[in-house]
Order: C-alpha cells, then structure tokens, then sequence
C-alpha cells in the first residue's frame, strides 16, 4: 500500500501540471493581445495619415478599430480569468506540497520511532533467559 506522502505527491505532481497549463492558457492569451494591440497601433496609424487612400477608408477604419478594441477588452477579461485560475491552481499546489511534507515528516519520525522501539525489544530480548526453565537450575 502507498504512503500518504506518496499518494500526496502525486497530487502535487497533477496540480503543478494544471498550473502549467493555466500559465500556458495565461501566455497564450497575452501573446493575443499583444498582436492584437500591433493592429490596433496599425489602423490608428492608417486612421491619422495624411495619404489619400487611407483618408477614403477612414470610415471602414474607424469601424474596424472599433472591433478590435471590442476584441481586446474580451481578451481582457480572458486574461484576467486566466491569471485568477493560476493563481488558484499555484495555491493548491501549495497547500498540497507543504501537506505532502508534513506527511513525509511523520512517516519519517514514525520510521524512527519504530527503529528506537525494534532496538529496545532486542535490548531486552538480548538480557531476558531464552525459557523460563533455564532460571531454575
């Protein structure tokens, strides 16, 4: 049968993968937003130039920036969402790691607490007559 630490372990090596995937969901998200922040700089840039092609698609511009600024406060609250669930997951996993130390910890001193008990039971078997008939002589 395996120990409580043991069986801890794996829960905190489960838990540590979750929280990998929250910060890989967590990156992803951010790179989004980052490319979708270069478009957003692209269309403003398109929107105040003094060109005359960009100044007959000032509406279709405005109207896309629109969009994308729609997008990145969505992506936001993704963000946000995803950050909160990292930081969930890093807490138990936390809480699992420091309760798998405690265990390793009494399973350590109850391993020494046997081995001081298993060397009295010799000590005292070493002293104490093999029978009792060996007293009588």
């Amino acid at each position: 049968m395996k120990s409580r630490s043991k069986k801890l372990k794996r829960l905190v090596d489960v838990q540590r993968h979750l929280e990998r995937m929250a910060e890989s969901e967590l990156a992803e998200t951010t790179r989004q937003r980052g490319v979708l922040s270069e478009t957003i700089d692209v269309v403003v840039d398109a929107m105040g130039s003094a060109h005359p092609m960009h100044r007959v698609f000032s509406g279709h511009y405005a109207a896309q920036l629109g969009r994308l600024v729609q997008k990145d406060q969505m992506l936001l609250g993704i963000q946000q969402v995803h950050e909160a669930r990292m930081l969930k997951e890093r807490a138990k996993g936390d809480r699992l790691q420091e309760s798998m130390e405690e265990a390793r910890m009494t399973e350590d001193r109850e391993a020494d607490d046997n081995q001081v008990l298993d060397l009295i039971d010799q000590h005292v078997a070493g002293y104490a007559p093999a029978s009792g008939k060996l007293e009588g002589r």
